[in-house]
Parts: structure tokens; sequence; C-alpha cells
């Protein structure tokens, strides 16, 4: 008799998960039951499943929608309605149509209208729904003619009076006003939940025809879907023979170019049989589909990444898809595709981040719009956005709603209404708030794509399916990923700078080139890897001194060790201790000695977990990936799981392991299985790696300026600004005759690009650019003016930033210049002329400024300095006692250094939170540091900036970390732009003077050279 039933998915409207909607109509007595949420199928395979858990008979649908405005109700009668539904749905969401009063005639659907909706005429599947408040209605004689086509319509939005206020303050929310301002039609009625089966058709006793409808047209409708047959494109040619033969083909095409005319046996036997166990599953059709993209990606000259378990394939190597070979690490192609799995593997392909919109149009084209879309993503209330929108909704300030959002639920204020809002907190915990797209999860169906989902357009531009990757994969939907990353354009841009700097040509796919490289191991091993792929952070650099790494294998394993289940394991600091002293341990058992001989003894990779469950416990190779996948949450059956963890300990038995032994086994595959990295993951971030480390050794300024156009990696754009200075480039401020919109190269010149530009619009940085590359340089401030018009506070930035000095006036002359053209400047056109009016030529007062208006103006514009260091602007000379280069020799001993913040990094901890921070020296190296909570509570960071570091070195394994018991943060001279005691400037200037003199320095200006600052026009 429930024929309109909505859950939260019914978004910022229903009240009720599936769970508990289907839960009610079970109490209630249903034996059937629609959910047809407002525009959307999010819940209805979830909603099916559990039905049939309650014996209930599931029927589906959709309420259509626009601007809140109920049009009507759809019910599909089997799932080719589900398709028709959320096609109409589809289009109307993607082509902006709208909807129409009567529904169209769609198969295999049922159309139900409202009595304020009802048409003149319905047609064959049309109904009319009579709510039970409405029944004294039907006494009128305009409706008694409707009767044979009317059915109970007693929608279901809430539980209770409780949920109806949480109802109405999601409507609140999704409506942006008060609660107190919301309409009464904003709102569902209070009445919409669930009454018993008897006491419903209580209520229509007088109207037994209508009841006759209603079960009539519940029994027309099913939805059985059959969730266990693979539902992606199944073959890539005319058929599954095909594939195979393709497949085959382009295997030994691949296996003559990875391992030449003779081929490798192991590899030739290793290829014959993953194609079988390809074939076997029929998975043929996916490896060419991914083949044909990296086919598409190479025709374009673009470079990719196949990473993840796809790499523990041979054939996946053959075709050119990852660049790993399995062969020479050792990785088993189980890890990645065994005859257990039933849905197709998943393939991680990166691409550069400017690439890949490329790509997914490709996609998108080759294999057609109605068969391709992103997976979708459901966004919950989360904690701070939950308070912020309860406190719009009751009408609290911003401070108090500040207060709210970023302060514990322990430290509100305990008036009634935040009582109010914490009691709605808990019941909104986890409810989807909007739906978003997957980053990266690609859709390619067999089926019309809105067979399964309506399809949505979010801002990005590539339509969407309703429903995330797990229910994607629960119905046999498995995801392409098409990823993109700043590393890989880091590393693209930087081999076509080189080219452009200096005529050299960089084969940087070949991965020998850099693995092999002694110097850029040498760099490695020192942790000098700043800019590069995944192995620039201060934990990931500290990793790399302590292990002395340098060599690929020893890299893998770094970047699987680095991982959190790993380290808190205690796994990595023991693989440290082994790997410095490889005699002093014992292994745990012979199996661990034979088999994991590399790693010395300890499981760094996920593949160590099926190896030990094979070899220790006796395990398949296929139960041992069940074994991983299971504590990963890749494989969410405890069934599945427990029966292996039996197995795994009955065999151990039988194999006479001590029990002790067993137990210690397991805890160890518990504790990071569901953490580390599989092992062709991990080699594939280490060939990125070592490109990345091979260009930024032999190609430094060139891999930085590639790596800022790229917006950076782990740390801000300043550190790599001074990485290029440290590699021997000049850099030089965004210039109007130089620079472009990203930082170029010229020589050793680094002119950075007005992307860097704050207070800069981005269009007329392009302006400038274009004039400047269709009618040649600018040759004076006027000229600029003529040709890209722009206001005072435009020019003004260009002034302070110093992109006018081609002129050879000051800035302060520039300044006065401008605003002297801009009075009575109207430029008629942006066109080149013959002949200009001369310009008038202005006699100014000679006007200075000093080099250190020039720092603050670089920070308020940029937001560092660029031409000093930030040690210059400070008031003090003294520069600490130790440097970077002579920490290894001060182990436990107590050191004062001065020192400019890079980076820092919270972690919690039992005593509070600690901070590992990161920092240069006035000689620009790096070290590090950690604060502990009780240093933290006297000594505080207080931001960016220089700071004074007291405390003890404690080197670890060739790695020093200062650990920090007081710290001050140190003050820069007062901004000279904003300074109007001449005598506090010259004892400055005379103290600045004093300090450059003593450390070698060109000398700034004297101070009987400088004049007395502007007032700075802002």
């Amino acid at each position: 008799m429930y024929l309109n039933c909505r859950s939260y998915h019914s978004l910022r409207y229903g009240t009720l998960s599936i769970e508990k909607l289907v839960k009610q109509a079970a109490a209630a007595g249903a034996t059937s039951l629609a959910l047809t949420d407002i525009n959307t199928v999010t819940g209805i395979y979830e909603f099916t499943q559990k039905c049939h858990q309650e014996h209930i008979k599931p029927v589906v649908g959709m309420e259509m929608r626009e601007n809140n405005e109920l049009y009507y109700i759809l019910l599909a009668k089997n799932s080719r309605g589900v398709g028709a539904i959320c096609q109409l749905r589809t289009t109307h969401n993607l082509e902006e149509t709208a909807l129409l009063p009567k529904c169209p005639a769609l198969p295999d659907t049922a159309v139900i209208y409202t009595m304020s909706k009802a048409p003149e005429v319905l047609g064959e599947q049309e109904y009319i729904g009579v709510k039970p408040h409405e029944i004294n209605l039907l006494i009128r004689p305009q409706w008694q003619r409707y009767l044979p086509k009317m059915v109970i319509l007693a929608p279901i939005t809430i539980s209770n009076e409780e949920s109806y206020q949480l109802h109405r303050i999601l409507r609140a929310i999704d409506r942006n006003v008060l609660l107190s301002k919301l309409h009464k039609e904003d709102c569902c009625r209070p009445d919409e939940y669930f009454l018993s089966v008897q006491d419903l058709l209580a209520i229509f006793q007088a109207y037994p025809q209508i009841v006759a409808n209603t079960a009539q047209l519940l029994a027309s409708c099913s939805f059985d879907f059959e969730y266990t047959t693979p539902k992606n494109k199944k073959h890539f040619t005319d058929g599954r023979e095909g594939d195979r033969l393709l497949l085959t083909e382009l295997t030994e095409k691949g296996l003559l170019r990875r391992y030449g005319a003779n081929n490798h046996t192991l590899a030739r036997q290793r290829a014959e049989r993953e194609l079988k166990v390809i074939d076997e599953l029929n998975f043929s059709g996916y490896f060419l589909i991914t083949w044909d993209i990296v086919q598409y990606s190479n025709s374009q000259g673009f470079m990719h990444i196949g990473r993840g378990s796809g790499a523990n394939s041979i054939i996946a190597y053959c075709l050119g898809i990852t660049d790993i070979c399995p062969l020479e690490l050792d990785l088993y192609f189980e890890r990645f595709l065994n005859l257990n799995r039933k849905v197709p593997p998943d393939f991680d392909i990166d691409w550069g981040w400017q690439e890949r919109d490329i790509i997914l149009h490709y996609i998108f084209d080759r294999y057609g719009k109605d068969h391709v879309a992103f997976c979708g993503t459901n966004i919950a209330f989360k904690y701070r956005s939950i308070f912020r929108e309860l406190g719009k909704v009751f009408g609290l300030p911003k401070e108090e709603l500040d207060a709210l959002a970023t302060q514990s639920m322990d430290q509100h204020d305990t008036n009634s209404v935040v009582r109010k809002i914490h009691h709605y907190v808990n019941m909104l915990e986890k409810y989807p708030n909007q739906r978003s797209m997957h980053a990266c999860g690609i859709l390619i169906s067999e089926e019309p794509i809105t067979q399964y989902s309506a399809l949505e357009l979010p801002p990005k531009g590539f339509p969407i399916v309703q429903f995330d990757m797990h229910v994607a994969e629960s119905i046999g939907l498995e995801k392409f990923d098409i990823l993109s990353q700043r590393g890989i354009g880091s590393i693209n841009d930087a081999v076509k700078i080189i080219a452009q700097n200096r005529g050299i040509t960089i084969d940087i796919r070949n991965t020998q080139i850099s693995k092999e490289e002694a110097l850029c191991n040498d760099h490695l091993a020192r942790g000098q890897t700043i800019g590069c792929f995944y192995i620039e952070s201060p934990a990931m650099r500290g990793l790399l001194r302590r292990l002395k790494c340098a060599d690929y294998r020893t890299l893998v394993a770094a970047s699987s060790i680095i991982r959190p289940g790993v380290a808190q394991s205690g796994m990595m600091k023991e693989y440290i201790f082994r790997h410095n002293y490889p005699d002093q341990f014992e292994y745990m058992h012979d199996v661990f000695r034979e088999h994991l001989g590399e790693t010395y003894g300890i499981m760094v990779y996920q593949e160590d977990v099926i190896k030990i469950a094979m070899h220790f416990g006796g395990l398949s190779a296929a139960d041992g990936d069940v074994l991983r996948r299971a504590m990963s949450g890749k494989g969410r059956s405890l069934e599945a799981l427990q029966r292996v963890r039996n197995n795994f300990f009955d065999s151990c038995a039988q194999k006479g392991h001590d029990p002790q032994l067993s137990q210690e086994v397991y805890r160890q595959i518990e504790s990071f299985a569901g953490y580390s990295f599989c092992k062709a993951h991990s080699a594939s971030y280490a060939v990125e790696s070592y490109q990345s480390l091979y260009l930024k050794v032999y190609y430094p300024m060139e891999f930085m300026v590639a790596v800022i156009n790229n917006q950076g990696g782990f740390y801000r754009t300043e550190v790599y600004i001074h990485e290029a200075r440290m590699s021997g480039a000049t850099i030089q401020n965004p210039c109007v005759n130089h620079s472009d919109i990203i930082t170029t190269l010229y020589g050793t010149d680094v002119y950075l690009g007005f992307m860097h530009l704050q207070g800069l619009e981005s269009k007329l940085a392009d302006q400038i650019v274009a004039q400047r590359l269709k009618h040649g340089a600018y040759i004076s401030l006027e000229d600029l003016l003529r040709r890209v018009p722009m206001g005072i506070e435009s020019i003004q930035t260009l002034i302070f930033i110093g992109a006018l000095r081609f002129t050879g006036k000051s800035k302060s002359e520039l300044l006065v210049h401008a605003r002297l053209l801009l009075v009575s400047f109207k430029p008629q056109t942006q066109q080149p002329v013959l002949l200009h009016e001369p310009a008038r030529e202005y006699t100014l007062p000679k006007l200075e400024r000093s080099a250190f208006e020039d720092a603050f103006d670089e920070i308020e514009l940029l937001g560092f300095p660029t031409s000093c260091s930030p040690f210059d602007l400070l008031q003090t000379r003294y520069r600490g006692t130790v440097m970077v280069n002579e920490l290894t020799q001060q182990h436990k001993k107590q050191v004062k250094m001065l020192a400019y913040l890079i980076s820092r990094k919270h972690v919690p901890t039992k005593r509070g939170t600690m901070y590992f921070g990161t920092w240069v020296d006035v000689q620009g190296n790096y070290f590090d540091t950690a604060h502990f909570p009780d240093s933290l509570a006297n000594y505080p960071f207080k931001g960016g900036g220089c700071y004074l570091l007291l405390g003890i070195v404690e080197v670890d394994y060739h790695f020093p970390t200062i650990t920090i018991h007081k710290m001050a943060k140190m003050a820069f001279i007062p901004d000279p732009r904003y300074a109007y005691d001449q005598k506090r400037q010259y004892d400055t200037q005379r103290r600045i003077q004093e300090d450059v003199s003593m450390t070698n320095r060109k000398p700034y200006p004297q101070a009987h050279e400088v004049n007395l600052p502007r007032q700075k026009m802002r």
C-alpha cells in the first residue's frame, strides 16, 4: 500500500535511512514497498537487498520534482521501466529540458499524479493518488469518474514528530533560510509516517476499488536485479574469441619489444599462464579497452604511469599499460587476478593533470556517451559542516558558528540553542548531504548506462551516475581509474623546458637511465629529493637518509614501509635496523628467510601476505589474496575472512608450527595488510620518483621551473624557488617584457610568472602576454597603458613588484608618472599605430626607495621575498651556533639555531598534539625538528617566519633531528613602507649594513642614500 517512500537519499528532504525505512515498513505489516526518492535512484540497489531480507517485495521508481514542485511519481514495472525513468531524468538533467505537467509515455512505467496535478485525460498506465487526508474530497461529483484510476498514496518521509523536526531543519538548510522562515509548502505533512496496513486500509474501507487498484498496481511492478553478472563493456572486438586473439597477438608483440627476439623462457611461460586465466574469466575485453586508452595517450605524446596491482601482470607490461617487469621484482599475478575473482581487475593509470581531461574526452567519444559515466560519491554531513549549517538555521552569528565548527563539543556553550544543535548533530551525522563526482572512477557499460542510473552533470562537465563505487561494484560495474597527478606534469614539462632551454632531448620513458645513475642514487641516499614525486616529504627524506637508500629495490621498499600500517606496527623501525645491521638479527622461521630475504624477513608489501599465507600457512595463492583483500576492507565478507583464517591456523597446526609463532605471524599480517602498498604499486611510484630525481640531478633549474608551474607538491612555491636558486638560478620577479602566465627560464634566469602575483587579475595578465607576443616588447609605461588598459590598482601592483624595471626608472618615479598618465589617459585602441603623439616629459624630484621596501613589496604580492633572504630582514644579526652540515657531529648535544620555517605537521598522541617541523638555516640547508606537547605548551608555533631554536640533537641512523625545548619567533625590521621615524630607520639601515659586511654580501644602500619611505598607495 506504500507507493511513495522517500529515504535520506532524497537529499535534504527525507529522514530515513534505507535500512530504517524497510524495517519500519516490515513492522507496519507491508508485503510490498515502493522506493521513490526525489529525482534519484541512488538507493534502489541497497533497498532491493534490504527488502528481500525482510521478505518484502521491492518496487522502485522516482518522484519527479523541479524547484521543489512535485510533478508526478513514477513506478517501474521491471528493469526496462527503470531504464526509461532514468533516461527521462537524465535528459532533463543533462539537456536542461523542462519537465512537462503531463508525463510523456514511458515503456513499462506507471505514473501517479496527485489530485491537485491530475490531468483531464489519463493514459492506460496513469493513476491519481489519493492521500489519507484527501478521502473526504471523493464525495464530490467531479472525482467519481476517476475512481477506476485512483490508488492509495500514503507518502513516507519521517518516523515521528522528532524526525519531522529534523525534516524541517533539512528543508531550512536546503532553502538556506532560518527555521522560522520556512514556508508550509517547503515541507512534507507532519503525518507522512508509516501507518499500519490495517489502519491504512481502514481509512479507505469505503472505497474498495481504490484498495484493489493499489494492490493490482503493486502486483504489476517488480525489480528483480541480477547482481552477479558483470555489467561492464564485454568485448573490445566483435566477440570473446576476437578479444582473445587480439590480446594474444598484442602480447606476442610486447614480448618481443620488452624481452627481445629470444624471449625469456619465464616471461613466455608467465604470459601464457596469465592469458589462460584472463580468457577463463572473460576479461580480455577489459585489458584491451585499457590498452586502447593507453595507445591513444601515446599517440598524443602524453606520458602515463600504470600503477597499482595491475603492474603484477606481465600482460599489462607487454601491452605498455605499465612499465614494471613483474619478473624483475617477483610480483605475484594472483595479487592482481585469480580464478576466485568474479569482477574485472582494477587498473590505476595516472596522467599529467593538464592532459587528463583530453583522455576523458577520448573515452566518452570512443565508447559513447550513452555507455560512459563517472562514478558518483555521496558526501555526508561532516562535523564542521553540520555545525555551520545548523547554526545558520537557528540564527547564530558568524562568531558563534566559527566557535561551534572549530571547537570540540565539550568546549561549546551549554545554552538551549546549542543543546538543540547538539541533539540534531547526532541525528544528522553520516546523512548524505550532496552528490559529487568520484575523483577518478570511470564506468564503461555494455548496456546504456541509464539502465542502471539517472545521470547528473556536476560543474566539472562530465556526467555521473547517482551511486558510489561500492554500489557500482556490488551490481557488477567495475570502474577504470583515470587519475591525474602533478608529478607527471612536472616530468613532462621539465623535458620540454630542457629541450627548449638547452636543445637536449631526454627519453625519460627509458626507466633504466634514471635507476642506474650513480649520482642519482647519491642524491637519494642523502635525501636531496625536494620536488621529486613521492620522495620529497620530510618523513620520506628522513627515511631515505636512515636507510642510506641508494638503489631501486631499497626505494621500492621505502615507498611501502612509510605507510601508516607498517610504521605503526613497529615494522618500519625493525626494517631500518635490519637494513643497517643485516648480521644482527634472526629470522622468525626459515620460510621468512627463503621468501622474504629481500626485505630481511619483514612483510613489507601486500604480496608478502600472500607469500607467507602460502609458504608458512599452506594456503593457496587465491586464498592468500582473499585474506589480504578482507583485511584491507576491499573484500567485505567476514564469513570469507573467517574461513581463510581458520584454514590458516589449521594448516599451521598440520605443518607443526608452534601455536604462539602462528599467532604472531597472523598478528603481523593483520597489523599492516590493509595499509601497506602492494609491491607493484611501490615499484611504480619508485620508477616515477627516479624519473623526477634524474631530471632534478642533471637539469635542476629546468626541473624546478616545471615543479613551480605544476604548482608544486608537498611544499609551497617559495621552497621550490629556493631550490632553483640553490641550483644556480637567478630569480627574477615578474616582468611585462619577459614573464608569461607561468614561470619561464632563460638560460639561468628564472622569471616568475604572473600566476604567482596576488592582486593581478588573470584576464589582465593574459592581455599583457598576448599583446607582447603579437606586437612586440613594451617600450615604456605609456606604451603599456596604451596597449593594455588597466586601472591604478593593477598598474601599482606591477610597479611594486618591479615588472616595469625595464624603463630604468625607480618605482617611486613610475608611481607618480602612472598617476599623471591615468588622470587624462584614454586609450582608444589596443592596435599599434604608425605615429604616436610625443610622450609628455615630466620633471620629477629625485625619488629613491630602499631595497627593504622592495622585499616587503614582494612579501605582500608574492608571499615571500625574492630580492633577499628572510634572514636579511631580521632585527638581529645572530645566526645560531651550529649550521645544518654540522648536526651529525652533535649527537646528544644541545644546539641553538636560527632557522626559517618551511613546513610543519601535527600528529595526535596520547599526551596531546606534537609537531614535526622542517626548516632551512642561513646557508639554505634543510633540517627537521620534533616538538612535544610539553614544549609546545610554553613555546608554540606563531605562524611562518624565522625562529630561534634550542634543543637536543638526536642522530638516528645517519639522520639528525632536533628535539626542541624552547623556541621564539624572531621579529623582522619595521616595514619601511610605513615607517616615519627617521632615527629608527637610520639605526635599522646601519645595523643591516654591518650584518651584510660581516657575511661578505653585496652591501645594501647606505642610510644617507635612502629617502624617507613614501606612504604606501593602496
